[in-house]
């Protein structure tokens, strides 16, 4: 494999990864493991979830060796660089979706993507995790007069309809949409339940429970291949610079990098560079504390969004007008270790532009930083057995909203490698399923939708 298709080194430094960590560049053994009953690659959320459910479930996981290995330091890949946002898709992508795939099976990602958020809630709550979670609202502002009004005709429609769950939205036309949201010229807005938190926080907390539980966990083991088939003892063998495991089972958890392990996902889940940042005040926690969470729409594909932090400080990700233009600066693209061009200058006096009260706050841009992102072309996750590899499972595609997906997903994994259940005896939204058909699809509805982006003359920032 080409050293390309791995993870850079020395990723830049986010927020959440600032401060040193004693799991950073953990092994359980000074030797790489010669096998193992299941192997898993990538030590994020999807990585760490599957293991936690794996450890936590009814069947005979006690008889199993689970090894977890990481390419960079433990949890530095995208669950160490997002927003900390667990934001379900209520009733936002619901038109898109549902013409592709029908309004019923929208409703079901949305009741389940819904769920995420109290099951997370309650993963905090149950194994005592010290990670800044807050139950709140979210409210998406929309910018753009035109979009507002497709926008709320389409919740009216999925209103009238009644197949979407919509009695947690709460709907704000123009004419009280600045006041109850507090953004400058804000055309309407949508509130709904959402949740944030310190997501590298809980991962690593989670991650000390399961290595006491005797899960083996080794930092800089990138994956360099996986062989082609199973030997006569049914193993997978999986080479890296240490040496190589045997498996008989493997769960890639590898979003954005799953095709350096399994090719055949190339231009299935696609690496989208994005980016995220942290503005603060000097003013601090005197600040008014922001009552929701944001997104700000500024037309149908650009948005940011905005997640408060109780010190006074915001973590704000987006930026896209800034640099979505130059297509191979994000699209295709996997290098977390330096900065987006031009997306600092994006955040100059971000909140005392668009937000009321903070005209005098001193805000400006403390930190910024690149993660990358593994966007799905048929726009859903990739969930399940992989299609003519018995005993390899995929977690991974969740196109920059990882959040309101993993928790439940990486269960119903855990579920099919523990108990040896189906894909339909999980319960997991039907449109997630891994299948020869969706490997085989020359259909690339993401990169349909974005070219709008790519064929638009660059907007002034």
């Amino acid at each position: 494999m080409s050293p390309s298709e791995l993870p850079v080194a020395d990723p830049v430094e986010s927020f959440w990864t600032a401060l040193p960590n004693r799991l950073d560049d953990f092994r359980s053994s000074e030797l790489l493991p010669a096998e193992c009953d299941v192997l898993i690659i990538g030590s994020g959320f999807a990585g760490v979830a599957t293991a936690y459910h794996m450890f936590n479930s009814t069947g005979p996981q006690s008889s199993f060796r689970t090894v977890m290995l990481e390419a960079r330091k433990l949890t530095s890949g995208a669950t160490a660089r997002n927003g900390g946002h667990i934001k379900p898709d209520t009733y936002m992508g619901a038109t898109k979706m549902a013409s592709v795939y029908g309004m019923k099976q929208v409703a079901a990602l949305q009741k389940y993507e819904t769920e995420q958020v109290y099951l997370v809630k309650q993963l905090v709550e149950k194994e005592g995790l010290d990670c800044d979670f807050h139950l709140t609202r979210a409210c998406d502002v929309i910018m753009d007069p035109v979009v507002a009004e497709q926008k709320a005709r389409e919740y009216h429609q999925l209103v009238k309809e009644g197949l979407v769950d919509t009695k947690d939205i709460a709907y704000t036309p123009k004419k009280d949409a600045e006041r109850i949201s507090g953004v400058k010229g804000a055309q309407c807005c949508f509130t709904f339940t959402a949740g944030h938190m310190w997501p590298r926080k809980m991962v690593h907390q989670m991650l000390e429970g399961l290595i006491q539980q005797g899960l083996q966990v080794h930092a800089h083991t990138p994956v360099l291949e996986i062989s082609k088939s199973r030997d006569e003892l049914g193993n997978w063998t999986v080479s890296t610079p240490r040496g190589a495991i045997k498996a008989k089972k493997l769960v890639v958890c590898t979003n954005a990098y799953t095709s350096s392990v399994l090719p055949q996902y190339k231009n299935k889940i696609i690496p989208v560079r994005g980016v995220c940042s942290r503005i603060s005040s000097p003013k601090g926690s005197k600040m008014p504390h922001l009552p929701s969470t944001y997104s700000l729409h500024f037309d149908a594909l650009q948005f940011d969004y905005l997640v408060p932090r109780t010190d006074g400080s915001i973590i704000v990700g987006g930026a896209r007008a800034a640099f979505w233009h130059d297509r191979d600066s994000w699209w295709h693209n996997k290098n977390d270790n330096e900065q987006v061009k031009d997306s600092a200058k994006y955040f100059d006096s971000y909140m005392q532009r668009y937000f009321h009260g903070w005209e005098d706050s001193g805000a400006k841009l403390e930190r910024i930083w690149t993660g990358i992102m593994g966007y799905s072309s048929d726009l859903v996750p990739h969930i399940g057995e992989v299609s003519g590899a018995p005993g390899q499972y995929i977690c991974a595609g969740f196109s920059g909203h990882g959040m309101p997906h993993i928790f439940s997903a990486s269960k119903g994994v855990a579920r099919m490698v523990v108990e040896g259940v189906s894909f339909e005896q999980t319960g997991l939204p039907a449109v997630c399923k891994e299948t020869q058909a969706r490997l085989d699809s020359t259909v690339n509805h993401m990169e349909d939708t974005l070219k709008v982006v790519w064929e638009r003359p660059r907007e002034k920032l």
